[in-house]
C-alpha cells in the first residue's frame, strides 16, 4: 500500500474512529498502568481483563448486543472479581497470587462457557474472538464515546486523587497514619482498572489489554524515577504504540490489537537498551568507564609509590598491574590530557595534581588496611587484596568516618605512613585540567592565601585558564598574563568552575 493510498484510507469514517479509539485506549492504559506496576498489581490487571467475560455474557442475555450493557456488565463482573479475590485472601488466608489466579481462571472459564453456549443457540451470536483479541476497525460511535468518557474520567480521577495515590503507592504506612484509607484507594484503582479494561475490549481485547497496561508503564520507569515524568512518558508510549500498531495493521492487512502490543514491546526493548540510567548500553558504558578508572588509579598509585625507581617503569608497570601495552598507552595519553602527567617529559611523570591524587589513593588503601586489622580482626596477610579492590570505591565521607573511628592513625599495619587528607582538594585549582576555565573563589581557606593571590594580581571572581601542570607548579593565564603558581599554594587556592 502506497503512502497516498494510506492517507485516503485514514480519511474513512471507520479509520478515524479506529484512530481515536486507539489513542484513547493508549492514554487510559498508559496512565493507569503506572500505578498498577508500582503497586505490584500486574497480575490483578491480567485477572480483571479475563474476569469481565461473564459480565459480557450476562449483559447479552439481558439487553442483547448493546455497548452500554456490555460496559455495565463487564464493570460489575470486574468489581465482583475484586471482592472475591479480597475475600479469599483475607478470610481463607490464601496467598495473594493464588487467590488472583483462582478467581480470574474461574471467571474467564465461566465467560467462555456462557458465550459458547450462546453461540450454539440459533439466532444468538457473539464473536468471542473480537472480545479476546479486539477489533478496533469495527469500533462504533457508541464504543468511541464510551472510550472517551472512560479516558476523561480516568484522567480526572488521577488528577483529583494524585496525592492520595502517590502516598498510598510509595508509603502506605505513612498514608494510614495521615488518615488516608489505603483500602479505599486500592478499590478506587480497581474500579478505574475495570473501566480501562472494558474500554479496551474493542481495541486490543481482554487477553492483550494487560500488555497495554504493563508495557508502557514499564518503559516509562526505565526512563525516569519521578512519578509525574513517568506518567507522561507512559501515556505517550501507550498512545504511540496504539496508533503505530493500528497504522501498521492497515498496511500489513493484519489484526490491529496484537500489532499494538508488539510495537509496545519493541519500544520497551529500545528503552531497555537506550535508557539514560537503567539501560543496558548505559550500564555497559558505566562498567567500561569504571574499569578504565581503576586502571588509571592503579597506574597513578604505582607511579606515586615508585617515583624514584630508575628501571623501565613501563615494562614493570604493565607486568605489575596485568594490563596490555594498548591499555597502558591509552591511559598515558588520557592522563597527560587531564594534567595528571607532566606534558614535556620523555618518561611519564606525575604532575602535582597526579601526586596529590596518588597520595589520596594510598591514603584510602592504607586506611582500609588499618580498619580491617583494628576493627575486623583480620591478619596482615589477608588485608591487601580487599584494600586493593575497595580503594577505588570508598568515598571521602566513608574514609573520613573510618579515619575518625581509628583515631586518625599515621601508619598502616605494615608501618607505612598514611598520607594526610587534603581538605581543600575538592575545589582546588590543582584539580583543573589543562585548557579548562575557572574563577577564583572569594572564599579562600585563610588570609595567607588571600595575600598570596593579591601579590599575584588574582582577585575574587578573576577568570583564569590553565595552561600547563608540572611536577611542582601550575601555569595559568589571566588575560594576557601567564602566572606560575607553586604546588603548595596551588593546593590551597579554591576556584569555582
Amino acid at each position: 500500500m502506497s503512502f497516498q493510498t494510506l492517507l485516503e484510507v485514514m480519511q474513512e469514517p471507520w479509520a478515524v474512529r479506529a484512530l481515536a479509539a486507539s489513542l484513547l485506549v493508549g492514554i487510559t492504559c498508559g496512565l493507569l498502568g503506572v500505578f498498577i506496576v508500582l503497586r505490584n498489581m500486574s497480575l490483578i490487571g491480567d485477572a480483571l481483563s479475563h474476569a469481565v467475560l461473564p459480565g459480557i455474557f450476562t449483559a447479552f442475555l439481558l439487553v442483547g448486543y448493546n455497548t452500554i450493557g456490555f460496559f455495565i456488565g463487564a464493570v460489575a463482573a470486574g468489581l465482583i472479581s475484586t471482592a472475591a479475590m479480597t475475600w479469599i485472601q483475607q478470610t481463607i488466608k490464601t496467598r495473594n497470587d493464588a487467590a488472583v489466579g483462582i478467581v480470574f481462571t474461574v471467571m474467564f472459564s465461566l465467560g467462555i462457557i456462557g458465550i459458547s453456549w450462546l453461540n450454539a443457540r440459533q439466532g444468538a451470536h457473539i464473536d468471542l474472538k473480537d472480545f479476546l483479541f479486539g477489533n478496533v476497525l469495527t469500533v462504533s460511535p457508541e464504543d468511541l464515546l464510551l472510550s472517551a468518557i472512560v479516558c476523561l474520567y480516568t484522567i480526572s480521577m488521577v488528577l483529583i486523587f494524585y496525592r492520595y495515590l502517590f502516598v498510598t503507592t510509595f508509603q502506605p504506612v505513612i498514608a494510614q497514619s495521615m488518615g488516608i484509607s489505603v483500602k479505599t484507594m486500592h478499590y478506587m484503582l480497581m474500579f478505574l482498572l475495570s473501566f480501562a479494561v472494558v474500554s479496551s475490549l474493542r481495541t486490543v481485547g481482554v487477553i492483550l489489554v494487560v500488555a497495554m497496561l504493563i508495557t508502557p508503564a514499564s518503559t516509562a520507569l526505565l526512563w525516569s524515577n519521578r512519578l509525574p515524568r513517568v506518567l507522561w512518558i507512559s501515556v505517550f508510549t501507550g498512545a504511540f504504540a496504539s496508533l503505530t500498531g493500528l497504522i501498521l495493521s492497515i498496511l500489513l492487512d493484519t489484526t490491529p490489537g496484537p500489532l499494538m502490543v508488539v510495537v509496545s514491546g519493541i519500544v520497551y526493548l529500545a528503552a531497555a537498551f537506550m535508557a539514560p540510567q537503567k539501560g543496558i548500553l548505559r550500564r555497559w558504558m558505566a562498567r567500561k568507564q569504571q574499569y578504565s578508572k581503576i586502571i588509571e588509579e592503579d597506574m597513578i598509585k604505582f607511579m606515586s609509590k615508585n617515583s624514584d625507581d630508575n628501571t623501565d617503569s613501563k615494562k614493570v608497570m604493565i607486568e605489575a598491574l596485568g594490563i596490555t601495552e594498548q591499555q597502558y598507552a591509552k591511559q598515558i595519553a588520557k592522563m597527560k590530557k587531564s594534567g595528571i602527567l607532566t606534558q614535556n617529559t620523555e618518561k611519564p611523570q606525575l604532575s602535582m595534581k597526579g601526586k596529590e591524587m596518588g597520595d589520596q589513593l594510598v591514603r584510602a588503601h592504607r586506611l582500609w588496611e588499618a580498619y580491617q586489622v583494628d576493627k575486623l580482626g583480620m591478619d596482615t596477610e589477608q588485608i591487601h587484596e580487599e584494600a586493593e579492590r575497595l580503594e577505588h570505591v570508598l568515598t571521602e565521607d566513608i574514609l573520613d568516618e573510618v579515619d575518625e573511628k581509628l583515631g586518625f592513625p599515621t601508619t598502616d599495619p605494615h608501618g607505612s605512613p598514611i598520607p594526610p587528607k587534603n581538605h581543600h582538594l575538592q575545589n582546588s585549582i590543582m584539580l583543573l585540567n589543562p585548557r579548562s576555565k575557572a574563577v577564583i573563589s572569594a572564599n579562600q581557606p585563610d588570609k595567607e592565601v588571600e595575600s598570596e593571590l593579591w601579590e599575584l594580581g588574582l582577585f575574587p571572581d578573576t577568570r583564569i585558564i590553565v595552561k600547563d601542570i608540572g611536577r611542582d607548579y601550575i601555569i595559568i593565564r589571566e588575560g594576557k598574563r601567564e602566572i606560575q603558581i607553586s604546588a603548595p599554594l596551588a593546593q590551597r587556592i579554591l576556584v569555582k568552575r
